[in-house]
């Protein structure tokens, strides 16, 4: 199942405070629910994710307590080296 963008219609939306937030369980094959506006990563390491815009791309070198703004529609879970990879948190 595709990823569920909440902001359609709302341009600019994703600049303001997340209203929801959820763990992401990485995968190779299944998308997260929703898109993300934000990802919390709670310790250092590198995420693989697929962008919205639908490009797969490597973070790496991540610090631990990091806040990255950006719109996901799957977390990797080849290539994400981030500790307990279910921590890692998407917000909207």
């Amino acid at each position: 199942m595709a990823a569920v963008d909440r902001h359609v219609g709302q341009e600019g939306k994703r600049l303001a405070p997340p209203k929801h937030a959820a763990a992401l369980a990485a995968s190779d094959t299944v998308d997260i629910a929703y898109i993300t506006s934000y990802l919390w990563v709670p310790t250092a390491g590198d995420l693989k994710v697929i962008t919205e815009g639908g490009e797969t791309t490597l973070i790496a070198g991540i610090p631990a307590g990091t806040l990255i703004p950006l719109a996901i529609t799957r977390l990797m879970s080849t290539g994400t080296t981030v500790a307990l990879r279910t921590t890692t948190i998407g917000l909207d």
